[in-house]
């Protein structure tokens, strides 16, 4: 395998992963966000911030793999018991005879749907692809180990942008750099969530930095409270 040939199936990966990839780095950001500044509002050791954002990010990243994985399983094996279904031979009898009531529906003009229903007739399989095209199923699902990898890198990546400033700098200055750094790292996710769901930027960008703020606040509040609880 050349290099060229690894880096376009990287890139086609990539590509096809990118809604698994946005999902894992906005869930890795917001996480650990929250969880970092709840535990910098309360200790200025370094340590403690640094062993609770480290661990939670390592869980939470194999726990988003695990869900990645099972969730891409669980759709690949709904796709083959369609198709299995779909490809008996009482179905695709069924199917054929409403084929072209089906393809107009799909935009096609009467000619085109005629045409394309007689030209996969007496093609079982090309008939049942087409079928499962107009159910909107893909023909090639999403590789659940490609899902689960990406989402492991993904979120813990993103995850490691809140805790990284906590390594180079004492807690006080720590917090003002996390924070805008997280920020920054909110504001592009919303940017990508808004390209893959045709989305207006504005919103989807403003959405995504709230939830994440919002995510800092609580864990804030939360270990305040905790602390003053147990100092009392």
């Amino acid at each position: 395998m050349t290099i060229a040939s690894t880096l376009r199936r990287l890139r086609d990966s990539l590509t096809e992963s990118a809604g698994t990839i946005v999902f894992g780095m906005e869930d890795g950001t917001v996480s650990i966000f929250g969880l970092i500044f709840g535990v910098a509002a309360t200790t200025t050791n370094s340590k403690t911030v640094l062993i609770a954002g480290a661990s939670g990010a390592v869980a939470a990243a194999v726990s988003m793999m695990a869900g990645a994985y099972l969730d891409a399983e669980t759709t690949l094996d709904e796709i083959n018991a369609k198709r299995a279904l779909g490809q008996s031979e009482a179905a695709l009898d069924a199917a054929s005879a409403s084929l072209p009531t089906r393809l107009a529906a799909a935009g096609l003009s009467e000619r085109q749907s005629a045409a394309l229903a007689n030209a996969v007739q007496h093609d079982r399989t090309a008939l049942g692809g087409l079928l499962l095209a107009l159910q909107g199923e893909s023909d090639t699902p999403f590789n659940p180990w490609q899902q689960a990898l990406w989402m492991l890198i993904a979120d813990f990546f993103a995850a490691a942008v809140p805790i990284v400033p906590f390594v180079m700098l004492p807690v006080p200055q720590a917090r003002w750099v996390s924070g805008a750094v997280t920020i920054a790292l909110l504001v592009a996710l919303g940017f990508g969530r808004s390209r893959i769901a045709k989305r207006g930027a504005l919103q989807t960008i403003s959405e995504t930095v709230t939830i994440g703020v919002a995510a800092a606040l609580a864990g804030v509040f939360i270990s305040i409270i905790i602390d003053r609880g147990f100092s009392g």
